[in-house]
């Protein structure tokens, strides 16, 4: 199964984030690093960051993020 990067934000760096409404930070960050979301970026000479991102009732709850 193929999964799609949830939204990316491209600027001084390449932003990807990944969000999960009944699962974790930890699992969502996972997901990007599993996935390799970020592979179609690397060669554009920007710094990487991955965001796993929970939500908690509608609303942000926890985010990690890691640069690579």
């Amino acid at each position: 199964m193929k999964g799609r990067i949830d939204a990316v934000i491209i600027d001084k760096g390449i932003y990807i984030f990944e969000f999960k409404f009944d699962g974790d930070k930890g699992q969502a960050l996972n997901q990007i690093k599993d996935k390799k979301y970020f592979e179609k970026y690397r060669g554009a000479g920007k710094e990487i960051y991955l965001f796993g991102v929970e939500f908690a009732d509608r609303n942000v709850g926890e985010w990690v993020v890691e640069k690579i």
